[in-house]
């Protein structure tokens, strides 16, 4: 039987690298079947999801949603850009950090994505590594500043010890913070210097044609005409008599003088002579192009589009909008239909005047453009939920009440005061997180009744052991989530290794304090590799980055980062 286990966690490993099913979906699968086989008992599992750090984790994104929606970070970003470079480093470097200390990872570079983009004086790709990079670096400060802390204290709670506080972080998380602003500082020539494109320049990715009087396609539907077959073009607009019509529908009639705009490979216009009557405008710059309503949107890492290739997703009917635009990092997707849609690609969409309206956006998409999906709270609003985080933070940290109970506590005000709604915790609740969390406590006693945990903890620590000891097995636990988390997800790196980590601390007669935190902030280190971490999906693309770009500017904050962790943590938290 350990055999088994041991082929279905590599199959797991395996299949996570690969990124082609989603974390939850493979950790609930294997979780279940090791149910189904009773090596895990219905106990067991339940317990994995009532895990009280796993509960307070939920809470805390949830209540989250009212921070996104303060005017904080809005503050922030009206004075974060300078016109000297350094002055702009400085500011934006401590701002992201603090922020990141107790705010979603993901909503603070969200939030600043946009500013970003969207400055007069700096070339956005001069300051979006760095964005991530600092969001990153922050959520190493406190036991909430990034999901997975709180999936290791999940962890830890559930092996039977006392939780975590929530500066516990700190400690160590001063020196990542402080070495690694300087590290980003000294290495911040390395940035690529890219010129990404806007919405006035869309215009290289579209071709417009005229229907003439005499063509066949008059009178027949998009669909019949076989204009919605085509492999390596789009039909994303059609202009009739000052008037536009996008997303457009197959059962949309073609008459006389429509002007149809395709986006998509360009050198492929030939298809389209096969079609009768079809006149290319010649400047299309002049044309009713200017008419289209473009979105500048970053798929999310939640999206349900994860996966699917662009033709099954049926953007017009759930989101009235159609792809202009596809890039990912650097490069520009052009057979748009056939491609995949994965986490961080930056999509230019068409939109109808129902799309600022569909309840799915904010889930799907990072709005990059100027429009208000979700408005903001006052200024009056935007204190009172920023007063009550604070609070919660604080009288949890002084020990007056748990942070489960105080962000309970918060949870109901926000809801009985309606900064927040039943339909925003539906929409927000991270069941991606919940999934995975639940799932892989219920794999790790697994790993732990086998006794197959125990064996890679003892390979480890015969290895490496002999060269260090402890401190040796501390550094090879530290190194295997690193490099883990290059590959997977922070959170998936965290829950394959913690098990692991432990046992080898049990088998040593050591604490495990030292190598919980090896495992934390290990699976934090997600700085070369752009899939890696969230945080970089977001900012590859909008930057127009090669993978190049990020192992530039992170071998050396790796190394650093890495050289804190090992140097710092046995100081705090003795063997």
């Amino acid at each position: 039987m350990k055999i088994f286990i041991a082929v279905t966690i590599l199959m797991l490993v395996v299949l996570l690298i690969q990124n082609k099913y989603k974390a939850s979906i493979l950790f609930t699968g294997l979780a279940s079947v090791y149910f189904v086989l009773d090596l895990v008992s219905y106990d067991e599992l339940v317990r994995g999801f009532t895990n009280n750090s796993l509960l307070t984790l939920v809470l805390l994104l949830v209540v989250s949603i009212s921070l996104e929606r303060t005017v904080l970070l809005d503050y922030f970003s009206k004075f974060i850009i300078s016109k000297s470079y350094n002055k702009t480093f400085l500011k934006f470097g401590l701002i992201v950090m603090s922020s990141s200390a107790f705010a979603n990872n993901t909503a603070v570079v969200a939030s600043l994505m946009s500013t970003i983009k969207n400055n007069k004086f700096h070339a956005p790709s001069k300051l979006l590594i760095p964005l991530s990079y600092f969001a990153i670096l922050g959520g190493t400060l406190t036991l909430v500043g990034t999901a997975t802390n709180l999936l290791v204290n999940s962890f830890v709670v559930a092996s039977g010890y006392e939780s975590l506080k929530i500066f516990d972080f700190f400690y160590v998380g001063f020196f990542v913070v402080f070495f690694g602003f300087i590290t980003l500082y000294l290495t911040k020539n390395l940035l690529p210097d890219n010129k990404t494109s806007n919405d006035d320049d869309i215009e290289e990715y579209l071709i417009e044609l005229k229907v003439s009087p005499d063509s066949k396609l008059i009178g027949k539907s998009v669909k019949d005409n076989q204009l919605r077959n085509l492999e390596h073009l789009f039909l994303v607009e059609i202009t009739r008599r000052n008037h536009s019509i996008s997303p457009v529908s197959p059962s949309e009639i073609i008459e006389d003088n429509d002007r149809l705009i395709f986006s998509g490979d360009i050198k492929n216009i030939e298809v389209l002579k096969k079609f009768d009557g079809l006149t290319l405008v010649d400047d299309i710059r002049n044309s009713d192009i200017k008419t289209l309503t473009l979105v500048d949107t970053v798929v999310t890492s939640q999206s349900s589009l994860i996966g699917k290739r662009v033709k099954d997703a049926k953007f017009r009917s759930k989101f009235d909008a159609a792809i202009v635009c596809f890039k990912r990092g650097s490069e520009s997707i052009l057979r748009i239909g056939e491609e995949i849609i994965q986490a961080g690609d930056r999509l230019i969409l068409a939109v109808g005047n129902d799309f600022k309206n569909k309840e799915n956006v904010g889930k799907n998409f990072y709005l990059l453009s100027n429009i208000e999906k979700n408005k903001k709270y006052s200024k009056n609003q935007s204190i009172f939920v920023i007063i009550g985080f604070v609070s919660a933070i604080l009288f949890s940290a002084l020990g007056f009440i748990s942070l489960f109970k105080a962000l309970v506590i918060t949870l109901i005000v926000l809801l009985f005061s309606k900064l927040i709604t039943l339909n925003d915790i539906k929409r927000g609740f991270p069941f991606e997180i919940f999934m995975i969390i639940g799932s892989s406590i219920a794999i790790s006693k697994v790993l732990a009744n086998s006794g197959l945990a125990s064996d890679i903890a003892t390979a480890i620590t015969s290895s490496l052991g002999s060269y260090g000891g402890v401190y040796g097995s501390f550094i090879g636990i530290y190194l295997v989530t690193m490099i883990l988390t290059e590959f997977m997800s922070n959170n998936a790196s965290a829950a394959i290794v913690f098990p692991i980590a432990h046992s080898t601390a049990i088998g040593l007669d050591a604490s495990i304090y030292p190598f919980v935190f090896a495992v934390a902030f290990g699976a934090s280190a997600s700085f070369l590799i752009p899939h890696g971490y969230q945080t970089n999906l977001m900012v590859s693309s909008l930057g127009g980055y090669k993978t190049k770009d990020f192992i530039k500017v992170g071998i050396p904050l790796s190394i650093v980062y890495s050289l804190v962790i090992i140097i710092a943590t046995p100081i705090f938290f003795k063997f």
